[in-house]
């Protein structure tokens, strides 16, 4: 297999340990990855240099795909979210957050499979227009939906679809009430969905969609959504297969992908080899199905299933009493 190489953001907090372990299971895959690292976040500022320091700005821009650990953002004045930054920075417009049941998970749901796709880098999240006034009693902030931006996530949620074999896409807006924004939206969605006459198109006000979410989550398919929603809806998506612990996440642009666990990093058990490393061993399948290695996709989630399925050497997040290498060397071992 031709060598690739692929940059790699170990993160923070369990960060390392969980990309670490991630890293162990492609590389007995046999993918013929080349890992070019790079420190964004609150490790390269505790080494004195910018949250996103150029040099790893420059080597996304040259692999293009990036595997990514849990990230700390400093609280305080002055920083922004470095997950946020690079999506920006990348133009990373397509957030994909597939849930999947993983029998022997403390999922509430079986034979859920859904997948979320949020935009990245508009609506309450632009950051346009947030204001205080200067009594401190009025706080305002803009939503920002673009026709643009609005066609090309709906086009990616379609194609997505298609190309998954995927039945139905459900329009999450709120367009009774946020007639401008969430109207613009759905009216893109709508003129969209009318070129893709093979996949049924639903539409639900969001309100509406967690409700039938939690009540009967079997009936949904592909969700595709604004930012703010898709950020809540895709979390209560991964609480119904278990939590974010099970939860990958992919931000795809037209030439750049970045792949990770979507879930903090937890700095209270760094360090302890007990983090749960499968919500980032999953960013990676969806890295490998995204560079067309569709192989070695499937039996890493196939090793991961069955590990979990199995009880072997599972954390105690899974009701094991196992570690992340622990649990590492089982997936491995059935690879």
């Amino acid at each position: 297999m031709a060598s690739r190489k692929i940059t790699v953001l170990p993160g923070d907090g369990i960060g390392p340990d969980i990309v670490e372990a991630t890293i162990r299971v492609l590389d007995r895959l046999g993918c013929g990855l080349e890992y070019e690292y790079a420190d964004v976040g609150l490790t390269a500022l505790e080494q004195g240099r910018e949250l996103i320091p150029q040099e790893a700005l420059d080597t996304i821009e040259r692999n293009g795909i990036v595997l990514k650990g849990p990230i700390t953002t400093p609280v305080g004045e002055g920083f922004t979210s470095v997950n946020v930054s690079l999506r920006k920075h990348f133009q990373l417009f397509a957030n994909v957050r597939p849930v999947i049941t993983i029998p022997g998970t403390r999922a509430r749901y079986e034979n859920i499979d859904i997948i979320t796709v949020r935009e990245n880098t508009e609506g309450m999240y632009s950051g346009v227009g947030q204001t205080l006034s200067e009594d401190g009693n009025t706080a305002e902030a803009r939503s920002v939906i673009t026709r643009e931006e609005s066609l090309r996530l709906v086009r990616f949620a379609f194609d997505m679809a298609r190309r998954l074999g995927r039945q139905q896409v459900t329009v999450v807006h709120k367009a009774n009430i946020l007639k401008t924004t969430s109207g613009l939206f759905l009216k893109c969605a709508r003129e969209v969905a009318e070129q893709y006459p093979d996949i049924e198109m639903n539409e639900m006000i969001v309100d509406a969609c967690c409700m039938k979410l939690v009540m009967n989550p079997e009936q949904f398919d592909v969700i595709v959504t604004t930012n703010l929603f898709g950020d809540i809806i895709s979390d209560l998506c991964a609480g119904l297969v278990g939590g974010l612990g099970m939860a990958p996440g992919a931000n795809i642009g037209e030439d750049k992908a970045l792949f990770e666990a979507v879930h903090g990093s937890a700095p209270d058990i760094a360090g302890q080899n007990i983090a749960n490393p499968t919500a980032m061993m999953l960013a990676a399948a969806l890295m490998l199905d995204h560079m067309e290695m569709h192989e070695p996709a499937s039996r890493m989630r196939t090793a991961i299933r069955n590990t979990i399925f199995a009880g072997d050497r599972v954390t105690p997040d899974l009701g094991g009493h196992g570690s992340t290498s622990g649990f590492t060397d089982a997936v491995i071992e059935r690879v």
